[in-house]
């Protein structure tokens, strides 16, 4: 379904003006500031309807607390999800140098990460690494795990206020390296990853996204890039603790995972990791620290079908619990925004 001809279905759906008067907005519990929920006080208010009606409160509630639930509202699937992000504005946006596998379902939307359910991932900001991140993603629940498989979320202004200050002003001052290696056994290729297909455009790309690239073989790449650990928010002018140190760093990879790896590929040829920006290791320990960091502002919440989640991407970082039985979430993202501070 295109854009076209979601606006023209909401315009042909819209019979009356809706207001926050129809919905409770309110945290979802009481011990967590997110997320808020809002949740309609009549059975028949439809989500696209009063999103459109009502984006300048949607807008200042994601801007006052970073993440939003909707819940209860009649959501069944992709196109009731599309309606939603066409109502409130949020033109999607490709993954760009993805590290994981997801399927695409058109228009912008695609499956939530493709990663082994009895293993979790660990909270992110998406795309903090890419020279131009989405400002907004958006999940929607359409099956609902059994057990487990909540998307936990967590307020990375919160965990900057827990990085001791050593540790802030260590990487205030070096940054942060990603270094990470392409081939047809390590994951996504390099033609996946970067969405090109000939040595030509990944050079190309490289060089404006400021990548550094080294040819290893005849189709084998390194790429390392050096990004700010603290982002401030270009809206709220919050400082942010906006990367991806913990998530990639090889000491947060599971035990025997990370024994196999560098056995096989040495941490030099390993996927991903990540360094102080003039290449020094970052020691296990500060690791281990920003682990529990995150750990101490991770929120969870158990899905419900039809439930949508919209995030400020860059304040509130997303993951993924372990789960068993079935469980599809669908994802899109928008609201591109490009750094300048490289």
């Amino acid at each position: 379904m295109t854009r076209s001809h979601i606006d023209l279905r909401l315009a042909k759906r819209r019979t009356v003006r809706t207001d926050h008067s129809c919905v409770s907005i309110a945290p979802l519990t009481e011990n967590a500031n997110i997320p808020v929920a809002i949740q309609p006080s009549i059975k028949s208010l439809r989500l696209d309807e009063w999103a459109r009606d009502n984006l300048e409160t949607i807008n200042h509630t994601l801007r006052l607390h970073g993440a939003i639930l909707f819940r209860g509202f009649d959501v069944a699937g992709q196109d009731d999800m599309q309606s939603f992000t066409a109502a409130i504005g949020l033109e999607p946006m490709r993954y760009m140098e993805g590290a994981t596998p997801r399927k695409a379902l058109g228009d912008g939307v695609f499956t939530s990460t493709e990663f082994p359910p009895e293993h979790a991932i660990a909270l992110h900001n998406e795309n903090s690494y890419v020279m131009t991140w989405p400002m907004k993603i958006c999940f929607c629940c359409v099956v609902a795990p059994e057990v487990g498989g909540e998307t936990p979320i967590g307020d990375v202004r919160g965990v900057l206020g827990r990085i001791s200050v050593d540790v802030r002003r260590r990487f205030e001052e070096k940054g942060y390296m990603l270094a990470r290696n392409f081939s047809e056994h390590l994951g996504l290729t390099w033609q996946q990853s970067f969405h090109v297909s000939t040595p030509e455009e990944l050079e190309r790309y490289c060089e404006q996204a400021r990548i550094r690239l080294e040819w290893t073989g005849p189709d084998q790449i390194r790429t390392s890039q050096v990004r700010p650990a603290i982002t401030r928010h270009p809206y709220t002018g919050d400082e942010l603790w906006f990367n991806h140190i913990a998530f990639w760093h090889v000491s947060s990879l599971d035990e025997n995972v990370r024994k196999v790896l560098l056995a096989e590929y040495s941490e030099y040829g390993l996927p991903y990791n990540v360094y102080y920006g003039d290449g020094e290791a970052i020691e296990p320990a500060v690791c281990e620290r920003l682990r529990a960091a995150y750990e101490a502002e991770t929120v969870k919440f158990a899905w419900q079908r039809g439930d949508i989640l919209l995030l400020d991407n860059m304040r509130v970082a997303h993951g993924r619990s372990a789960f068993s039985g079935p469980r599809k979430i669908l994802v899109s993202m928008g609201e591109p925004f490009t750094r300048a501070d490289c």
